[in-house]
């Protein structure tokens, strides 16, 4: 009886430091050892990769770890769900995927050439005041630049009355871009001002409050051959800070309430206000150049140089509202405390 305890005893001690070192990431070669230890052993796994990072994931980590591994690809629009109300969702919860290359601070702009059907493709540069607008610098002309899928039509309803504005994909508050055609997209007015340019003014003020530089990347998701895009993927990487500042990876949906858009070729249909009786390129030159910073309302003091998202900010006396464009334009610059 004491022999067989002793025999279990000393099976236990063995089982127990192979699992000890198996644990902290040993490897064991069970070949020559008792049956027993050998099931015993095979039966402990180590803790997976998965979970360790769960367990580890309040610690810092080095930024490219931080980012993804750098191998970026379009999102797949089998994995967006369908639009729901909102302008944008988030994807890969919230995180970018840039490349070591891309994180740089030395400032520049890269736009892919048009594919064969004559569409944008992705768009990628580090943002900093090095390529942004140079005080006094005024938007110039975009009219000419006629995107892949440009049918326009006026709607009621949207601000503007047109459905389509030639989006950039780099807005030019922070390239700017003017009639850049690898920079120009078909998109609805709904995108481009309750979608794109929330980030895109987070981006801007940003880096005009901090100087740092932001890995920006915009990539058009189109289905099959069709000439305008579902939606834009858009995420945004604060280099210096390492993500502290600007961290996000979001799809903002092609889409205007109320009105059907066939994706293929740039077609609608909705309650139109007026329906074009003159050939499309007519319609076209007619239009308004749009500007989405006008459609953006601040409010500006008598005195001092800050633009504020509401009037009762900073305690102004008799506050005067005007547009984004016309703040910029008069050299107002973002409040710290509202935006």
């Amino acid at each position: 009886m004491k022999n067989l305890f002793k025999k279990w005893l000393s099976l236990a001690l063995v089982v127990l430091c192979l699992i000890t070192f198996t644990a902290c990431g040993g490897e064991v070669d069970t070949a020559g050892v008792s049956s027993e230890v050998s099931s015993a052993v095979q039966s402990v796994k180590p803790v997976s990769d998965k979970a360790s990072s769960k367990i580890t994931s309040n610690t810092p980590v080095e930024s490219e770890n931080e980012v993804g591994n750098g191998e970026a690809e379009p999102v797949n629009l089998n994995d967006i769900p369908a639009y729901s109300g909102k302008p944008y969702v988030y994807i890969n919860n919230n995180m970018p995927n840039f490349s070591a290359d891309e994180l740089t601070t030395a400032a520049y702009e890269n736009y892919s050439e048009l594919d064969s059907l004559g569409r944008c493709g992705v768009a990628t540069a580090s943002c900093g005041k090095e390529i942004m607008p140079q005080k006094g610098e005024e938007r110039g002309s975009i009219s000419s630049i006629k995107p892949s899928g440009w049918v326009q039509a006026k709607y009621d309803g949207i601000s503007g009355g047109y459905l389509w504005n030639r989006c950039h994909l780099i807005g030019w508050q922070l390239s700017a871009e003017n009639a850049n055609k690898k920079n120009l997209i078909t998109g609805t007015r709904y995108m481009n001002v309750e979608g794109m340019l929330l980030f895109e003014n987070m981006v801007a003020d940003y880096i005009l409050e901090t100087g740092n530089h932001v890995a920006y990347r915009i990539t058009p998701i189109y289905k099959g051959n069709n000439l305008v895009c579902s939606g834009v993927q858009m995420e945004g990487y604060s280099i210096e800070d390492k993500g502290d500042g600007i961290l996000f990876n979001v799809y903002c949906y092609n889409v205007q309430p109320g009105i059907t858009i066939n994706y293929a070729t740039g077609e609608s249909a909705g309650q139109q206000t007026e329906k074009p009786s003159t050939p499309s390129s007519a319609v076209q030159s007619q239009e308004p150049e749009e500007d989405v910073y006008a459609a953006v309302m601040v409010w500006i003091p008598k005195t001092g140089k800050k633009y504020h998202s509401n009037a009762s900010c900073s305690n102004m006396k008799n506050p005067t509202q005007v547009t984004l464009s016309q703040a910029d334009k008069q050299g107002y610059e973002p409040c710290k405390k509202c935006y």
